[in-house]
């Protein structure tokens, strides 16, 4: 390991969530590997403005985590990188709608993939690096719905529920050397795409959360900098960051 900076691999990397979490942890002095599948241009672009503040400090890297042969490949390539992968960051995340009896195969392919499979066989594949120095971390994005459930979004609301899941069993089976938590957004960013919703349905989401108001996604990133740099005696656990909203259910 003769890259001097710890590294960290996030899924999703190019905006939203994973592009704040990006500048936290490269304030930090982490160098980061940010993955992305559509967001190409964004990823490039936060890449170089990372660079720009300390060069050979981010890397893009390109894969469909639909595919499980995309997804061992990701874990190869970061792991040659800089020959070092300190902390994952699971945030990649497909959300949409499946009423029942309108849900497909299909749907169930999609949702469990990116939100379940993708990250258990990433950190599988990157566990040995994540090991090699005693201290690794990985934190996923699970979603205060594992719990409370979504309407007419059962099978998203199935999937998170075995992140959560993934995120206990694998504290157990990873630790001492790899410490594996998770955080619950509430209502951070509207959805964007298939999983929009209209004004009267935002209204009714916020009508819900005690603070009132929307978190942001500096709320996600600093809860998920906290988990991986913040303190080395978490693991196991589910950090719902939601202004209150999970103790209305």
């Amino acid at each position: 390991m003769n890259h001097p900076e710890p590294v960290v691999l996030i899924t999703g990397a190019g905006k939203r969530v994973g592009a704040a979490t990006a500048r936290r942890l490269h304030a930090r002095g982490w160098s980061v590997l940010l993955h992305c599948r559509d967001s190409r241009e964004a990823s490039e672009a936060l890449a170089a403005e990372l660079a720009a503040v300390r060069g050979n400090s981010a890397r893009v890297l390109v894969a469909d985590l639909d595919l499980a042969s995309e997804v061992r490949r990701l874990a190869q390539e970061a792991e040659s990188a800089w020959g070092r992968v300190d902390a994952l960051v699971n945030n990649a995340s497909s959300f949409f709608p499946t009423p029942i009896g309108q849900a497909r195969d299909s749907d169930w392919d999609t949702l469990f993939a990116s939100n379940a499979r993708a990250p258990f066989f990433l950190t599988q594949a990157l566990a040995p690096t994540l090991a090699r120095g005693g201290h690794g971390a990985v934190v996923n994005l699970v979603d205060i719905h594992a719990d409370y459930p979504l309407a007419g979004h059962t099978i998203y609301c199935m999937a998170k529920a075995a992140l959560v899941a993934m995120t206990r069993s694998l504290a157990k089976e990873l630790a001492p050397a790899v410490r594996v938590n998770g955080v619950a957004p509430g209502a951070i960013l509207w959805p964007e795409g298939q999983g929009e919703m209209d004004a009267a349905t935002q209204a009714q989401v916020l009508a819900s959360v005690p603070l009132g108001r929307i978190g942001g996604v500096d709320a996600i990133a600093g809860a998920i900098e906290f988990l991986i740099a913040g303190s080395d005696y978490i693991s196991g656990q589910i950090l719902a960051v939601d202004g209150g909203r999970s103790v209305w259910g």
